[in-house]
């Protein structure tokens, strides 16, 4: 469960840079970067910057519905395991 969170935290920061970096109308931090990149050329660039926005994006709601899922489960059995305990203190007594 610590994991999940800690990869939704990684996953987060990272969306947030990338999300600052693209290209957006009025220019951008990418467009700082675009003299650098004539190799690969910007198109590319804004192209690859807007696929990894995207696999983020999904990568933390998948990772937030993993984090729900275990989370309920993980409640679940705790209360399971309470209620049981004490059905059997109730019936001892």
């Amino acid at each position: 469960m610590t994991l999940v969170v800690i990869l939704i935290i990684i996953a987060c920061i990272g969306l947030g840079f990338f999300v600052l970096i693209q290209d957006s109308k009025g220019g951008g931090l990418a467009s700082n970067f675009a003299s650098s990149n004539q190799i690969m050329g910007v198109r590319k660039t804004t192209d690859l910057l807007e696929k990894i926005t995207w696999g983020l994006a999904i990568a933390i709601f998948v990772l937030c519905l993993t984090c729900a899922f275990l989370t309920k489960k993980e409640f679940n059995e705790r209360m399971g395991n309470s209620s049981l305990q004490s059905t059997e203190q109730t019936t001892e007594e």
